[in-house]
């Protein structure tokens, strides 16, 4: 293994580590070892698809009902070729 050196370290930044490797129960190298683990060894991320992401999220408030919106009903659409044909016959005729 590798020794490594770290020199002027914040004081603030030396406080925290220790108090990091006080609640963990390790010594300060011990605990640099295990953040430097868990940075450069990261566990790949659960995939997880969209329903399941927002079923999660909307968990905590309970079932409920969304209300139905009534909408109009769909307007016929236009048919444009009639119309394209009437004006070459009119067209023909002038």
């Amino acid at each position: 293994m590798s020794n490594i050196t770290i020199h002027q370290l914040e004081p603030d930044l030396t406080s925290r580590l220790e108090q990091r490797a006080a609640q963990h129960g390790h010594t300060i190298e011990a605990e640099i070892k295990a953040i430097l683990h868990s940075v450069l060894n990261p566990q790949p991320a659960i995939q997880i698809d969209l329903g399941t992401t927002i079923s999660q999220r909307f968990a905590d408030l309970g079932d409920f009902d969304i209300p139905e919106i009534t909408r109009e009903p769909l307007r016929t659409a236009i048919e444009f070729g009639s119309m394209i044909t009437s004006l070459k016959v009119n067209a023909r005729k002038s």
